[in-house]
């Protein structure tokens, strides 16, 4: 996902990393998927490469782990940047989420889950995912261990948890960009102008044309919107 931004941002002199979370992409899994063991991942890798500050960019559950991560350690955030997403306690679940949730009816999503019938699903979401996405999104379903940390993340978290981070993220006192896709049907654009409300000064670029997977529909015109961010 994030493959365009960072050649933008290495061309700009910034060190980009894109770490995976345990159990997606190239990692191993680390179970259980909980959210918390999550959070905990992501201060690991901070810690174990000795980063002392960055600009966090999250994206969907990237956000709901990487914000929290972001209140609980506001010493090493000095920017952020927020993609579809929500961090609001009062948030509702999408219908795919509801599945996933759902004692055996996730579990038998998870056991039908085919490289077709995600390619299918995620090109819904946003036409601009290539086969060459779809390959590396399909690690994470590539065995039973991955195809459960999907449902310990859906499964372990309330939004009700949030409740005492309302507020934390606009404490945080760091610039901010938000960065939407227009059509973007898992995490609707209601939810950036709710950010943009609660963050003073943060910025808003909405993407046209582009769904939930803006930084695979739209890579140029995101990467310009980060870049030139990070310029400001």
């Amino acid at each position: 996902m994030w493959r365009g931004v960072m050649d933008a941002l290495a061309a700009g002199g910034h060190r980009a990393l894109a770490p995976d979370l345990p159990g997606y992409g190239d990692s191993p899994a680390d179970p259980p998927g909980t959210w918390t063991r999550h959070v905990a991942a992501v201060e690991r890798f901070r810690a174990e490469l000795g980063l002392e500050r960055c600009v966090l960019v999250v994206h969907d559950w990237g956000g709901l782990i990487g914000l929290r991560w972001a209140c609980d350690h506001p010493e090493a955030v000095g920017a952020l940047v927020i993609s579809s997403t929500g961090f609001f306690s009062d948030g509702k679940w999408h219908g795919l989420a509801d599945v996933m949730r759902t004692p055996e009816v996730g579990e038998q999503a998870m056991e039908a889950m085919t490289r077709e019938g995600l390619g299918a699903m995620l090109t819904q979401a946003s036409p601009g995912i290539g086969e060459d996405a779809v390959d590396e999104y399909w690690k994470a379903f590539s065995d039973d261990e991955r195809r459960r940390g999907h449902l310990d993340l859906y499964r372990s978290g309330e939004f009700s948890e949030l409740e005492p981070y309302q507020g934390r993220l606009a404490a945080l006192g760091v610039p901010v960009l938000l960065v939407w896709g227009e059509r973007d049907e898992f995490a609707p654009l209601a939810g950036a102008h709710r950010f943009r409300r609660e963050l003073p000064g943060a910025e808003l670029v909405v993407v046209g044309g582009a769904g939930h997977f803006v930084w695979e529909d739209r890579p140029d015109e995101a990467a310009a919107a980060v870049t030139g961010f990070l310029g400001r």
